[in-house]
């Protein structure tokens, strides 16, 4: 099975939280999970976080695929053709949605103002 859909909902927010530790390790700015659980149908929690550049988005990226490795999560396949990937990353893991943006594309897309509804959990 992909992602976590069979997880409890407890250990999924841990799995997030645990994410977002990692990304800060690596050096991701501004790292934050929002709880979107009573407002998106497709997923429990954001985990965002801001490279300072298109290096080191990709590094952000190794350090998630490696990190859902030993917590036991699979990503969820998902086609990518997308121009602006050097700008924001989608990692699909189910119940918990990784994005890596670099800043100009975070501020423009301004996902906390998004979904402004949601908690933002402590890490």
């Amino acid at each position: 099975m992909s992602g976590l859909k069979s997880t409890s909902s407890e250990n999924i927010r841990e799995k997030a939280i645990e994410l977002a530790r990692l990304l800060k390790e690596g050096k991701g700015e501004n790292v934050v999970v929002l709880d979107v659980s009573g407002k998106s149908s497709f997923a429990d929690y954001f985990v965002i976080a801001t490279a300072s550049s298109s290096v080191h988005l990709r590094g952000l990226g190794r350090i998630v695929s490696d990190g859902i490795v030993s917590l036991g999560i699979h990503p969820v396949p998902v086609r990518q053709n997308n121009s602006s990937s050097d700008e924001w990353r989608l990692i699909d893991l189910g119940d918990i949605v990784v994005h890596l943006m670099t800043g100009p594309a975070r501020a423009f897309y301004d996902l906390e103002k998004l979904w402004f509804g949601a908690e933002v959990v402590t890490i």
